[in-house]
C-alpha cells in the first residue's frame, strides 16, 4: 500500500502495536535513533502523530488486529506503509530480549534496510472485508452450534442414552423429546439455543447466497462440483486481488497448502505442510477436497487424481494415461495425503478460472494428447 509522491522519504518509523498503545521507533537516514515514544491506539492518537506535523515517512507495522485501520490512515496520510507478515519476522519473536520498544526499532531496521525482508501483505478493500465478516461470523455460529451439540450428547451418554444421527440443522427441534425428565433443566435450553443458531444460519446461508451472486467470478468457480457458495465467496474475499500472484501455482503456498521445506545436502525430509495464510479458507479447500473424494463425489480428474494418492498410487508424470506408480503404503496417511494434495490443486484450479475466465473442463488432462502432424495429414 505505497502512495506515490514526490517527496523523498528521509525517515524511517517502526510501530509495535498493541491493543492499548502503540510504541513507536524513528530513525534518520543514518539510522541513528530519533524518538523512541508511545501513542494510544486510537485513530485520533494516529491522526496528531502522524498528521500534518510529520514529515512523509516509511512506517512498517505487523499484520494484526488494528493493522488494517492503520494502515489506511496511514496512507491516507501520505505515508509510505509496509504491513510486515508476522510469520517472516523471526527475529523479533524470537528475540531473547524482546519487548515492545525492541520490536519498534526491528521493524524499523529492516524495514530501512530491505523492505522484501518484510514480506508485506495487502489488506483487501472495505467492501470485500464487509462481505467477508458475514462469512466469518456464520462459520462462528457454526463452531458454536457444534460445540453445544457434541456437549448435550456427551451429557445424555452419562445417562446410558445415545442419540440418534441428526443433522445439525434439524438437532435442536428433534433432541427436545429425547431428553430425560431429569435432564431437563440443564439440556432443554442448549437445545433452545442450538434451534435458535440453526435459523440464524439459514438466515447467513440466504444472505452469502445474494451476496455471492454480486460476484460474476462466483459462477466460474462454482462450475467445480464440491464448491459452493461459500467457498467461492470466501475463496475471492480472501484473495480479493488475484492478479497479486503472477502465477496460479503460487496460491497453494500462499494458503499454506505446501510441504515445509528443511533441506541441507544431501538431506531432503519429506514435512508436513507449512499452514501458513488464512486458516479459515484452507478449512473449507480441505472440505471441498474431502467431498471431491468422498462418495457423492462427480468424477473427474482432481478426483482421479486424488484416489490414486489415497490407493498409495500417483499418476505418472510422463503420461497421460493410466500409468501409475507405488509411492506409499495405501492408509490413513495417504488418505490425508491425498485430500492435502486435492486441496492444493483445487486453490490452484480455482484461481486459474478466476483470472481467465475459462469454462472448466473436468477431464482436460485425460483427454489423449492430439499429435500435430497426424491431424496435417
Amino acid at each position: 500500500m505505497t502512495k506515490d509522491t514526490t517527496v523523498q522519504v528521509k525517515l524511517t518509523i517502526g510501530v509495535d502495536v498493541s491493543d492499548e498503545y502503540s510504541h513507536i521507533c524513528v530513525l534518520d537516514d543514518a539510522g541513528n535513533i530519533m524518538e523512541q515514544s508511545r501513542i494510544s491506539t486510537t485513530k485520533a492518537a494516529y491522526r496528531m502523530r502522524f498528521g500534518l506535523c510529520c514529515p512523509l515517512s516509511r512506517i512498517a507495522i505487523e499484520a494484526g488486529m488494528h493493522s488494517r485501520w492503520i494502515a489506511f490512515l496511514l496512507h491516507d496520510l501520505g505515508h509510505e506503509i509496509i504491513v510486515a507478515n508476522p510469520r517472516k519476522l523471526r527475529l523479533i519473536y524470537k528475540n531473547d530480549s524482546k519487548d515492545d520498544k525492541i520490536d519498534a526499532e526491528y521493524l524499523a531496521r529492516v524495514a530501512r534496510m530491505d523492505v522484501k525482508l518484510l514480506s508485506p501483505i495487502q489488506h483487501r478493500k472495505d467492501s470485500v472485508q464487509h462481505d467477508l465478516a458475514i462469512v466469518r461470523a456464520r462459520d462462528t455460529l457454526v463452531q458454536v452450534r457444534t460445540k453445544l451439540i457434541n456437549t448435550m450428547r456427551g451429557m445424555l451418554k452419562t445417562t446410558g442414552q445415545r442419540l440418534p444421527k441428526i443433522t445439525a440443522a434439524a438437532f435442536g427441534r428433534k433432541v427436545i423429546e429425547l431428553i430425560p425428565q431429569e435432564l431437563q433443566p440443564a439440556l432443554k435450553p442448549l437445545a433452545e439455543a442450538v434451534e435458535d443458531m440453526s435459523q440464524r444460519i439459514l438466515a447467513y446461508d440466504k444472505l452469502i447466497n445474494r451476496r455471492a451472486k454480486t460476484y460474476p467470478e462466483v459462477d466460474a468457480l462454482r462450475q467445480i462440483n464440491g464448491v459452493g457458495p461459500i467457498t467461492a465467496l470466501a475463496y475471492i474475499t480472501t484473495i480479493d486481488d488475484p492478479f497479486r500472484f503472477k502465477k496460479s501455482r503460487t496460491v497453494g503456498s500462499f494458503l499454506g497448502l505446501r510441504p515445509r521445506r528443511d533441506e541441507s545436502g544431501e538431506s531432503k525430509p519429506e514435512l508436513r505442510i507449512t499452514k501458513a495464510g488464512n486458516t479459515y479458507l484452507r478449512r473449507l479447500l480441505v472440505g471441498c477436497a474431502q467431498y471431491i473424494l468422498g462418495p457423492f463425489g462427480k468424477d473427474c480428474d482432481i478426483r482421479r487424481w486424488g484416489l490414486a494418492i489415497a490407493q498409495g498410487k500417483v499418476p505418472s508424470k510422463d503420461s497421460n494415461q493410466a500409468a501409475v506408480k507405488r509411492t506409499v503404503k495405501p492408509g490413513k496417511s495417504a488418505r490425508k495425503r491425498a485430500v492435502v494434495g486435492v486441496a492444493r490443486k483445487l486453490a490452484v484450479l480455482l484461481h486459474r478460472l478466476w483470472v481467465t475466465g475459462q469454462t472448466y473442463e473436468p477431464f482436460r488432462n485425460s483427454q489423449p494428447v492430439v499429435n500435430d502432424e497426424a491431424v496435417a495429414a
